[in-house]
Protein backbone atom coordinates (compact mmCIF):
# COMPACT_ATOMS: atom_id res chain seq x y z
CA UNK A 1 0.00 0.00 0.00
CA UNK A 2 1.83 3.63 -1.09
CA UNK A 3 2.23 5.73 1.65
CA UNK A 4 0.32 8.99 2.29
CA UNK A 5 2.70 12.07 1.46
CA UNK A 6 2.83 15.03 4.34
CA UNK A 7 3.05 18.65 3.28
CA UNK A 8 6.92 18.84 3.52
CA UNK A 9 7.26 16.08 0.90
CA UNK A 10 5.14 17.52 -1.71
CA UNK A 11 6.67 20.42 -4.32
CA UNK A 12 4.18 23.44 -3.68
CA UNK A 13 6.73 26.35 -4.67
CA UNK A 14 4.87 28.53 -7.01
CA UNK A 15 1.75 26.48 -7.57
CA UNK A 16 -1.73 26.89 -7.45
CA UNK A 17 -2.72 24.73 -3.88
CA UNK A 18 -6.07 23.41 -2.97
CA UNK A 19 -6.99 22.87 0.64
CA UNK A 20 -9.74 21.44 1.72
CA UNK A 21 -10.20 22.32 5.25
CA UNK A 22 -13.20 22.55 7.73
CA UNK A 23 -14.40 25.98 9.06
CA UNK A 24 -17.68 24.81 10.16
CA UNK A 25 -17.50 26.99 13.43
CA UNK A 26 -20.47 27.90 15.53
CA UNK A 27 -22.39 31.12 14.22
CA UNK A 28 -24.56 32.90 16.08
CA UNK A 29 -28.01 34.28 15.39
CA UNK A 30 -25.94 37.95 15.13
CA UNK A 31 -23.38 36.08 12.47
CA UNK A 32 -21.09 36.19 15.17
CA UNK A 33 -18.19 33.48 15.22
CA UNK A 34 -18.84 31.84 18.67
CA UNK A 35 -15.66 29.12 18.16
CA UNK A 36 -12.68 29.99 15.73
CA UNK A 37 -10.79 26.65 16.99
CA UNK A 38 -11.45 24.80 14.48
CA UNK A 39 -10.01 28.25 11.99
CA UNK A 40 -6.98 28.29 14.16
CA UNK A 41 -6.77 24.59 13.71
CA UNK A 42 -5.11 24.82 9.75
CA UNK A 43 -3.31 28.40 10.21
CA UNK A 44 0.11 26.58 10.79
CA UNK A 45 -0.66 24.56 7.03
CA UNK A 46 -2.08 27.96 5.37
CA UNK A 47 0.59 30.19 6.74
CA UNK A 48 3.49 27.34 5.43
CA UNK A 49 2.09 27.44 1.89
CA UNK A 50 1.78 31.19 1.81
CA UNK A 51 5.87 31.30 2.78
CA UNK A 52 6.41 28.87 -0.10
CA UNK A 53 4.76 30.93 -1.85
CA UNK A 54 1.86 29.40 -3.24
CA UNK A 55 -1.66 30.36 -4.55
CA UNK A 56 -3.95 29.25 -1.68
CA UNK A 57 -7.56 28.17 -2.77
CA UNK A 58 -9.36 26.85 0.56
CA UNK A 59 -12.39 24.93 0.09
CA UNK A 60 -14.53 24.30 2.85
CA UNK A 61 -18.39 23.36 4.33
CA UNK A 62 -20.30 25.38 7.08
CA UNK A 63 -23.32 24.02 8.57
CA UNK A 64 -25.77 21.71 6.43
CA UNK A 65 -27.58 23.40 3.66
CA UNK A 66 -30.16 20.43 2.85
CA UNK A 67 -31.57 20.77 6.04
CA UNK A 68 -31.46 24.72 5.68
CA UNK A 69 -33.54 24.38 2.63
CA UNK A 70 -36.35 21.98 3.80
CA UNK A 71 -36.74 24.22 6.87
CA UNK A 72 -36.88 27.45 5.64
CA UNK A 73 -38.24 26.50 1.76
CA UNK A 74 -35.64 28.66 0.28
CA UNK A 75 -33.40 27.31 -2.14
CA UNK A 76 -29.77 26.06 -0.01
CA UNK A 77 -27.49 27.83 -1.93
CA UNK A 78 -29.14 31.22 -1.11
CA UNK A 79 -29.69 30.61 2.64
CA UNK A 80 -26.96 33.51 4.03
CA UNK A 81 -26.51 32.24 6.91
CA UNK A 82 -24.69 29.56 5.89
CA UNK A 83 -21.99 31.76 3.49
CA UNK A 84 -18.25 31.68 4.16
CA UNK A 85 -18.40 35.34 3.95
CA UNK A 86 -18.21 35.57 7.61
CA UNK A 87 -15.04 33.32 7.68
CA UNK A 88 -13.21 34.95 5.24
CA UNK A 89 -13.58 37.84 7.50
CA UNK A 90 -11.87 35.92 10.54
CA UNK A 91 -9.01 34.32 8.39
CA UNK A 92 -7.91 37.48 7.52
CA UNK A 93 -7.94 39.05 10.71
CA UNK A 94 -5.75 35.65 12.01
CA UNK A 95 -3.31 36.07 9.03
CA UNK A 96 -4.09 39.97 9.37
CA UNK A 97 -3.89 39.73 5.47
CA UNK A 98 -6.97 40.13 2.97
CA UNK A 99 -8.65 37.37 2.20
CA UNK A 100 -10.46 37.05 -1.34
CA UNK A 101 -13.69 35.43 -1.82
CA UNK A 102 -15.73 33.80 -4.40
CA UNK A 103 -19.11 32.92 -4.46
CA UNK A 104 -18.34 30.36 -7.08
CA UNK A 105 -16.50 26.90 -6.55
CA UNK A 106 -15.99 26.16 -10.00
CA UNK A 107 -16.47 27.23 -13.79
CA UNK A 108 -14.94 30.41 -15.68
CA UNK A 109 -15.36 33.22 -13.55
CA UNK A 110 -13.47 31.10 -10.26
CA UNK A 111 -10.57 30.59 -12.77
CA UNK A 112 -10.11 33.51 -14.26
CA UNK A 113 -9.82 34.91 -10.48
CA UNK A 114 -7.45 32.22 -9.89
CA UNK A 115 -5.31 33.39 -12.29
CA UNK A 116 -5.25 36.89 -11.71
CA UNK A 117 -4.27 36.10 -7.80
CA UNK A 118 -0.48 36.77 -6.81
CA UNK A 119 1.68 34.62 -5.29
CA UNK A 120 1.08 34.50 -1.33
CA UNK A 121 -2.45 35.50 -1.61
CA UNK A 122 -5.57 33.14 -0.15
CA UNK A 123 -9.14 32.67 -2.21
CA UNK A 124 -11.91 31.12 0.00
CA UNK A 125 -14.40 29.88 -1.59
CA UNK A 126 -18.33 29.96 -1.32
CA UNK A 127 -20.10 27.29 1.06
CA UNK A 128 -18.91 24.02 -1.04
CA UNK A 129 -22.46 22.11 0.44
CA UNK A 130 -24.37 24.80 -1.66
CA UNK A 131 -23.70 22.22 -4.46
CA UNK A 132 -25.70 19.06 -4.17
CA UNK A 133 -23.10 17.77 -6.44
CA UNK A 134 -20.50 17.85 -3.10
CA UNK A 135 -22.59 15.05 -1.61
CA UNK A 136 -23.70 13.15 -4.24
CA UNK A 137 -19.52 13.07 -5.04
CA UNK A 138 -19.83 14.00 -8.79
CA UNK A 139 -16.90 13.09 -10.80
CA UNK A 140 -17.85 15.91 -12.98
CA UNK A 141 -18.07 18.38 -10.59
CA UNK A 142 -15.00 17.00 -8.74
CA UNK A 143 -13.39 17.52 -11.92
CA UNK A 144 -14.47 21.37 -12.21
CA UNK A 145 -13.05 22.15 -8.45
CA UNK A 146 -9.85 20.14 -9.69
CA UNK A 147 -9.20 22.62 -12.45
CA UNK A 148 -8.24 25.71 -10.25
CA UNK A 149 -5.46 23.78 -8.24
CA UNK A 150 -2.08 21.93 -9.10
CA UNK A 151 -1.86 20.49 -5.90
CA UNK A 152 -4.58 19.01 -3.88
CA UNK A 153 -4.37 19.28 0.44
CA UNK A 154 -6.67 17.81 2.84
CA UNK A 155 -6.90 19.77 6.36
CA UNK A 156 -10.00 18.46 6.89
CA UNK A 157 -10.03 15.64 9.52
CA UNK A 158 -13.84 15.64 10.38
CA UNK A 159 -14.92 15.26 7.25
CA UNK A 160 -12.82 12.75 6.24
CA UNK A 161 -14.95 9.74 7.01
CA UNK A 162 -17.77 11.29 4.22
CA UNK A 163 -17.47 10.07 0.46
CA UNK A 164 -17.69 13.69 -0.84
CA UNK A 165 -16.23 15.17 -4.19
CA UNK A 166 -14.18 17.79 -2.37
CA UNK A 167 -12.94 15.07 0.06
CA UNK A 168 -12.18 11.63 -2.12
CA UNK A 169 -13.02 13.08 -5.68
CA UNK A 170 -10.52 16.03 -6.16
CA UNK A 171 -7.31 14.04 -4.32
CA UNK A 172 -7.77 11.29 -7.09
CA UNK A 173 -7.23 13.88 -9.81
CA UNK A 174 -4.34 15.63 -8.73
CA UNK A 175 -0.79 15.10 -6.50
CA UNK A 176 -1.96 15.47 -2.83
CA UNK A 177 -0.83 15.36 0.32
CA UNK A 178 -1.94 15.88 4.19
CA UNK A 179 -2.16 18.73 5.94
CA UNK A 180 0.21 19.25 9.41
CA UNK A 181 -3.20 18.88 11.05
CA UNK A 182 -4.36 16.30 9.38
CA UNK A 183 -1.40 14.22 10.25
CA UNK A 184 -1.10 15.32 13.87
CA UNK A 185 -4.95 13.74 14.06
CA UNK A 186 -3.80 10.35 12.70
CA UNK A 187 -0.53 10.33 15.15
CA UNK A 188 -2.56 11.19 18.09
CA UNK A 189 -5.30 8.07 17.11
CA UNK A 190 -2.49 5.84 16.12
CA UNK A 191 -1.42 5.92 19.78
CA UNK A 192 -4.70 4.49 21.41
CA UNK A 193 -4.95 1.89 18.41
CA UNK A 194 -1.12 1.16 18.11
CA UNK A 195 0.55 -0.46 21.83
CA UNK A 196 -1.48 2.39 24.35
CA UNK A 197 -0.20 2.28 27.79
CA UNK A 198 -2.32 0.03 29.87
CA UNK A 199 -5.03 0.57 31.23
CA UNK A 200 -6.66 1.76 28.41
CA UNK A 201 -10.33 3.30 29.61
CA UNK A 202 -12.47 4.35 26.56
CA UNK A 203 -15.89 6.66 27.83
CA UNK A 204 -18.59 6.41 25.43
CA UNK A 205 -21.28 9.27 25.35
CA UNK A 206 -23.61 10.96 23.46
CA UNK A 207 -26.70 10.51 21.92
CA UNK A 208 -26.91 8.23 18.60
CA UNK A 209 -26.19 3.99 19.07
CA UNK A 210 -25.98 3.13 15.78
CA UNK A 211 -22.63 5.08 15.14
CA UNK A 212 -20.90 4.21 17.98
CA UNK A 213 -21.44 0.51 18.15
CA UNK A 214 -18.53 -0.59 16.00
CA UNK A 215 -15.77 1.62 18.00
CA UNK A 216 -17.74 -0.15 21.77
CA UNK A 217 -16.86 -3.09 20.06
CA UNK A 218 -13.61 -2.40 18.87
CA UNK A 219 -12.16 -1.12 22.18
CA UNK A 220 -14.01 -4.38 23.98
CA UNK A 221 -11.67 -5.98 22.58
CA UNK A 222 -8.38 -3.48 23.03
CA UNK A 223 -9.06 -1.75 26.06
CA UNK A 224 -9.07 -2.89 29.45
CA UNK A 225 -12.51 -0.88 30.59
CA UNK A 226 -15.57 0.37 28.18
CA UNK A 227 -17.98 2.90 30.13
CA UNK A 228 -21.16 4.23 28.60
CA UNK A 229 -23.26 6.75 29.09
CA UNK A 230 -25.74 9.54 28.25
CA UNK A 231 -28.58 8.54 25.97
CA UNK A 232 -26.85 5.18 24.89
CA UNK A 233 -27.15 3.81 28.19
CA UNK A 234 -30.69 4.70 28.43
CA UNK A 235 -31.33 2.90 24.75
CA UNK A 236 -29.37 -0.58 25.83
CA UNK A 237 -31.27 -0.05 29.56
CA UNK A 238 -34.83 -0.31 27.28
CA UNK A 239 -33.41 -2.41 24.87
CA UNK A 240 -33.45 -5.23 27.61
CA UNK A 241 -36.72 -4.11 28.72
CA UNK A 242 -35.75 -1.70 31.50
CA UNK A 243 -38.69 1.00 31.81
CA UNK A 244 -36.25 4.61 31.45
CA UNK A 245 -39.64 6.82 31.63
CA UNK A 246 -39.70 10.03 29.18
CA UNK A 247 -35.64 9.42 28.98
CA UNK A 248 -33.95 10.07 25.40
CA UNK A 249 -33.48 6.69 23.75
CA UNK A 250 -33.00 5.97 20.17
CA UNK A 251 -35.24 3.12 19.23
CA UNK A 252 -34.12 2.61 15.68
CA UNK A 253 -31.29 1.11 16.95
CA UNK A 254 -32.59 -1.58 18.63
CA UNK A 255 -31.50 -4.20 16.73
CA UNK A 256 -27.77 -2.50 16.67
CA UNK A 257 -27.61 -3.40 20.55
CA UNK A 258 -27.41 -7.04 19.72
CA UNK A 259 -24.28 -6.79 18.18
CA UNK A 260 -22.78 -5.49 21.17
CA UNK A 261 -21.72 -8.55 24.13
CA UNK A 262 -23.58 -6.68 27.39
CA UNK A 263 -22.09 -9.63 29.16
CA UNK A 264 -18.55 -8.70 28.51
CA UNK A 265 -16.85 -7.98 31.55
CA UNK A 266 -15.34 -4.44 29.92
CA UNK A 267 -18.33 -3.42 29.88
CA UNK A 268 -19.76 -0.68 32.55
CA UNK A 269 -23.19 0.47 32.26
CA UNK A 270 -25.08 3.35 34.79
CA UNK A 271 -26.28 2.05 38.41
CA UNK A 272 -27.67 5.42 39.06
CA UNK A 273 -29.21 8.46 37.10
CA UNK A 274 -29.65 11.91 37.69
CA UNK A 275 -33.70 12.33 37.26
CA UNK A 276 -35.75 15.15 36.25
CA UNK A 277 -39.27 14.79 37.35
CA UNK A 278 -41.21 17.38 36.31
CA UNK A 279 -40.51 19.83 39.20
CA UNK A 280 -36.85 19.05 40.57
CA UNK A 281 -33.46 16.84 40.57
CA UNK A 282 -33.45 13.37 42.04
CA UNK A 283 -31.01 10.53 42.12
CA UNK A 284 -32.47 7.17 41.07
CA UNK A 285 -31.20 3.34 41.08
CA UNK A 286 -31.80 2.27 36.95
CA UNK A 287 -34.05 0.11 37.94
CA UNK A 288 -36.59 2.83 39.68
CA UNK A 289 -37.93 5.10 37.26
CA UNK A 290 -41.28 6.05 37.09
CA UNK A 291 -42.99 6.95 33.71
CA UNK A 292 -43.14 10.18 33.48
CA UNK A 293 -39.10 10.69 34.99
CA UNK A 294 -36.49 11.51 32.62
CA UNK A 295 -32.82 10.73 32.95
CA UNK A 296 -30.33 13.05 31.98
CA UNK A 297 -26.73 12.43 33.78
CA UNK A 298 -25.59 9.37 35.42
CA UNK A 299 -25.78 9.84 39.14
CA UNK A 300 -23.65 9.83 41.98
CA UNK A 301 -22.64 6.23 42.40
CA UNK A 302 -21.95 5.92 38.40
CA UNK A 303 -19.92 8.77 39.14
CA UNK A 304 -18.21 7.48 42.15
CA UNK A 305 -17.03 3.88 39.91
CA UNK A 306 -16.22 5.62 36.57
CA UNK A 307 -13.82 8.02 38.74
CA UNK A 308 -12.19 5.00 40.27
CA UNK A 309 -11.98 3.23 36.92
CA UNK A 310 -10.05 6.29 35.24
CA UNK A 311 -7.65 7.33 38.26
CA UNK A 312 -6.47 3.98 37.69
CA UNK A 313 -5.68 4.41 33.68
CA UNK A 314 -2.72 5.10 32.15
CA UNK A 315 -4.49 6.38 28.86
CA UNK A 316 -8.38 7.65 28.15
CA UNK A 317 -9.85 8.41 25.05
CA UNK A 318 -13.28 10.42 25.51
CA UNK A 319 -16.35 10.78 22.96
CA UNK A 320 -19.85 12.00 23.94
CA UNK A 321 -21.39 13.49 26.82
CA UNK A 322 -22.56 11.63 29.78
CA UNK A 323 -25.48 14.11 30.50
CA UNK A 324 -27.47 16.90 29.12
CA UNK A 325 -24.03 19.07 29.93
CA UNK A 326 -26.24 22.50 28.59
CA UNK A 327 -28.36 21.86 31.61
CA UNK A 328 -27.08 22.64 34.98
CA UNK A 329 -27.08 20.12 37.12
CA UNK A 330 -26.97 17.85 34.41
CA UNK A 331 -23.30 18.78 33.50
CA UNK A 332 -22.06 17.33 37.04
CA UNK A 333 -21.00 14.14 35.80
CA UNK A 334 -19.16 15.33 32.89
CA UNK A 335 -17.25 17.61 35.24
CA UNK A 336 -16.32 15.19 37.51
CA UNK A 337 -14.99 13.34 34.56
CA UNK A 338 -12.70 15.50 33.71
CA UNK A 339 -11.42 15.95 37.41
CA UNK A 340 -10.50 12.51 37.28
CA UNK A 341 -9.23 12.61 34.01
CA UNK A 342 -6.84 15.38 35.15
CA UNK A 343 -5.83 13.13 38.47
CA UNK A 344 -5.17 10.27 36.62
CA UNK A 345 -2.52 11.60 34.99
CA UNK A 346 -3.47 9.95 31.84
CA UNK A 347 -2.67 10.01 28.36
CA UNK A 348 -5.96 11.61 27.55
CA UNK A 349 -7.92 11.72 24.07
CA UNK A 350 -10.95 13.58 23.79
CA UNK A 351 -13.58 14.12 20.48
CA UNK A 352 -16.33 15.31 19.34
CA UNK A 353 -18.77 18.96 18.97
CA UNK A 354 -20.76 18.29 22.08
CA UNK A 355 -17.52 17.35 24.15
CA UNK A 356 -15.02 19.51 23.04
CA UNK A 357 -17.69 22.59 23.44
CA UNK A 358 -18.32 21.50 26.82
CA UNK A 359 -14.36 21.07 27.72
CA UNK A 360 -13.99 24.76 26.16
CA UNK A 361 -16.37 26.56 27.94
CA UNK A 362 -15.41 24.96 30.83
CA UNK A 363 -11.65 26.17 30.01
CA UNK A 364 -10.52 22.62 30.40
CA UNK A 365 -8.16 22.22 27.16
CA UNK A 366 -5.10 21.33 29.18
CA UNK A 367 -6.48 18.53 30.70
CA UNK A 368 -6.03 16.55 27.54
CA UNK A 369 -2.94 15.54 25.01
CA UNK A 370 -5.27 16.05 22.24
CA UNK A 371 -9.04 16.97 21.60
CA UNK A 372 -9.82 15.65 18.18
CA UNK A 373 -11.26 17.96 15.46
CA UNK A 374 -13.43 15.16 14.26
CA UNK A 375 -16.49 13.70 16.28
CA UNK A 376 -17.83 10.88 13.79
CA UNK A 377 -14.86 10.80 11.88
CA UNK A 378 -12.66 10.16 15.38
CA UNK A 379 -15.18 7.43 15.92
CA UNK A 380 -14.79 5.91 12.26
CA UNK A 381 -10.82 6.48 12.51
CA UNK A 382 -10.80 4.25 15.76
CA UNK A 383 -13.25 1.67 14.72
CA UNK A 384 -11.73 1.04 10.88
CA UNK A 385 -8.16 2.38 11.12
CA UNK A 386 -8.42 4.84 8.50
CA UNK A 387 -11.32 7.12 6.22
CA UNK A 388 -12.06 7.19 2.86
CA UNK A 389 -10.50 10.82 2.53
CA UNK A 390 -6.92 9.67 3.87
CA UNK A 391 -7.36 6.74 1.68
CA UNK A 392 -8.01 8.81 -1.51
CA UNK A 393 -4.30 10.57 -0.82
CA UNK A 394 -2.91 7.56 -1.33
CA UNK A 395 -1.43 7.41 -5.40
Amino acid sequence: MSKIKNLKKIDVKNKRVLVRVDFDVPIDEEGTIVDNSRIKGCLSTIEYLIKQKTKVILISHLGRPAYAEASTGKPAGKDKKLSLKPIAEELGRLLNQEILFSTDVCGKRVEDRVKKMKLGEILLLENIRFWKEEEENSLEFAEKIAKLGDIYINEAFAVSHREHASVVGVPKLLPSAMGFLLEKEIQELNKILKNPEKPLVAIIGGAKMETKIKVINKFLKIADKVLIGGALANTVFVSQGIGMGESKIDKESFGEIKKINLENPKLFLPIDLGIWDGKEVLYKDVMSLQWFEKALDIGPKTIHLFNDIILKSKTVVWNGPLGLTAQKPFDVASKELIEAIDKSGAYAIVGGGDTNAFINENNKEKVFDWMSAGGGAMLDYLSEGTLPGIEALRK
